[in-house]
């Protein structure tokens, strides 16, 4: 039986990246801090749901705690590993700028140094439309520049973008970098806008609306992200040793 490791696995996304891969048959190992940037309650109800798989496995602790990835490679040699587990929100890393490079610059060292020493077959790292800052080109394109964050939550996710090209160049490891647009759905975060609209609405307050109502967000339903990781990874190079 084929094993995944999910980082994150009791986010929004990956608590769906890991019931995909269950229900495909495969083990998969993840691993949450349940953080408390939003009610750790939803992060536990995920895991449950998680949890009646028999062939699901939960680590509770830090991606970032020195070692504790690398050791979970090395035990269970995973053939892909999808990196979600990121400190998010923009407006949190105005407040919190440590817990962002901890999370995301720390923990993405970590990861890549286990992957380095335990390749596994194909590796994706979640990375953010943040990302693009200041450019005022649209519709977004791959190709753009993304070289002036207006976030250091974007910030932050960019360096990960960096180091995870120089990791793959220097140590041959097939890697995927996805940048995700806003991402909605059933067990969503209530931080995000979809969710923030629909409470104020359940709740006849006025939807706060900034910008003058300029702004343009560009929305993607959480299944459709986890069918397109699926196909990221089924269609990504792999290394020259793999059996596949």
């Amino acid at each position: 039986m084929k094993s995944a490791l999910v980082t994150g696995s009791a986010g929004f996304i990956g608590y769906y990246v890991a019931e995909r891969w269950l229900a495909e048959g495969w083990r998969v190992i993840g691993i949450d801090s349940f953080s408390p940037y939003y009610d750790p309650a939803l992060k536990e109800a995920r895991n449950a749901r998680l949890e009646r798989h028999g062939n699901f496995t939960l680590v509770r602790d830090k991606i970032e705690a020195p070692g504790v990835l690398a050791g979970l490679m090395a035990e269970n040699r995973p053939a892909h590993v999808v990196h979600l587990a990121a400190q998010a929100g923009v407006r949190h890393s105005i407040e919190a700028p440590r817990e962002y490079v901890d999370a995301n610059l720390v923990g993405t060292f970590e990861l890549l140094e286990a992957a380095r020493a335990h390749p596994p077959e194909k590796l994706l790292l979640a990375s953010t439309s943040s990302v693009y800052g200041a450019n005022t080109d649209l519709p977004y394109d791959e190709r753009d520049k993304a070289d002036h964050p207006v976030s250091f939550y974007a910030a932050t996710k960019k360096a990960t973008e960096a180091m995870a090209h120089s990791y793959a160049h220097l140590y041959d490891l097939p890697t995927i970098m996805f940048r995700f647009f806003t991402v909605y759905g059933p067990w969503g975060r209530p931080d995000m806008a979809v969710f923030k609209f629909v409470d104020a609405m359940l709740n006849d307050r006025p939807v706060d609306i900034y910008n003058h109502g300029e702004m343009y967000r560009d929305f993607t339903y959480v299944e459709d992200l986890v069918r397109a990781i699926r196909l990221l990874i089924d269609a990504a190079p792999v290394r020259p040793d793999s059996p596949e």
